[in-house]
């Protein structure tokens, strides 16, 4: 059986983590539904980041992979800006969202020597 490339990559299972670390605490929110986009946007911005990176391997080029490699970035500083709303609205303690930051800087390290190695090949 065929097995999809992205699944090989370590920045690939790095982004699931993240987007189970935040889900997981998105489902402590206790906020009334007046709130409800907020925590939609955060979601998508943290899946969508695994999401890129996945359809960025299925293209055809290295340069169109690149280009979905830089979209997931943009996902992971969306994602920091709503981790830090979310601390300022008091939805989470500061702890976490340090560690989520910290989670996120590390994962935006790895994305960004996959850009620099792709870019280099190109």
């Amino acid at each position: 059986m065929e097995d999809f490339g992205f699944k090989e990559l370590k920045v690939w299972r790095k982004a699931i983590e993240f987007a189970t670390h935040i889900i997981d605490e998105i489902d402590k929110i206790e906020s009334d539904r007046k709130h409800f986009r907020i925590i939609e946007q955060i979601e998508a911005a943290a899946t969508s980041i695994a999401a890129n990176i996945a359809e960025g391997k299925g293209r055809y080029s290295k340069k169109e992979f690149g280009q979905y490699l830089y979209i997931a970035r943009g996902s992971i500083y969306e994602t920091i800006t709503f981790i830090n709303i979310m601390l300022e609205l008091k939805w989470i303690p500061i702890d976490k969202a340090h560690e989520l930051e910290h989670e996120g800087l590390t994962l935006n390290k790895m994305l960004n020597s996959l850009i620099n190695k792709i870019k280099s090949d190109i």
